[in-house]
């Protein structure tokens, strides 16, 4: 069980995947589809490497890899079509349980958000597809995904931009989140946060523990 003290917070911050959806493993095997069906072989983007980049959005990941490997892929159409990939995989997807109780755990009055990488249209489809439901009565208030912001994480902009939706304090706000750019954009926002793989009981893949 994720131990926390909720009175202690007026806002929740919710990363979405390898935090509530336990996605991150179809997420990685449709970058390899993806990559490896644009340059004709298995692309060198390993699973270790994947985990690093968790929380970046997948224009910034193809860009990383153009650099770090001179792939000369379009940045836009690579990441559509990898997202399209993973659409056609979001079946597969089960929730992070103890994530997921953690957030039923909070009061029904919560002022609560989720704050992820993905694009916000993905990771409405995958919280429904969890039967989390979102909205101005629902726990989870707002979506706040990598197309409404100028930065990805590690920048702070998701968070404090999720932190301004909810109308909190940034600094009375807890972060709950699964990788290290999404711990540095907490940290730049003035978060507290809580790292939940310690947490999980299974199913966390050893590339995760970096």
């Amino acid at each position: 069980m994720i131990t926390f003290d909720p009175s202690a917070y007026e806002g929740f911050i919710f990363d979405c995947d390898g935090t509530l959806a336990d996605s991150m493993p179809l997420h990685y095997k449709a970058w390899s589809e993806t990559l490896a069906l644009k340059l004709g072989r298995p692309s060198d983007f390993s699973e270790s490497m994947f985990y690093h980049f968790g929380g970046m959005p997948a224009r910034q990941i193809v860009e990383r890899l153009n650099k770090d490997f001179g792939y000369g892929l379009p940045a836009e159409q690579t990441a559509h079509d990898k997202e399209a990939r993973f659409m056609e995989l979001l079946p597969g997807i089960g929730p992070v349980v103890e994530v997921v109780e953690a957030l039923d755990r909070l009061p029904a009055n919560a002022k609560a958000a989720v704050a992820s990488g993905g694009l916000t249209s993905i990771v409405s489809d995958t919280l429904k597809h969890l039967g989390i439901k979102s909205g101005p009565n629902e726990k989870i208030k707002f979506i706040v995904g990598s197309d409404q912001v100028s930065h990805g994480k590690p920048n702070p902009e998701l968070f404090l931009r999720a932190a301004q939706l909810l109308g909190v304090d940034p600094k009375k706000c807890l972060v709950f989140e699964d990788a290290e750019p999404g711990f540095l954009a907490a940290r730049a926002a003035g978060m507290d946060y809580i790292d939940v793989r310690p947490f999980r009981v299974e199913g966390l893949h050893a590339a995760a523990r970096y």
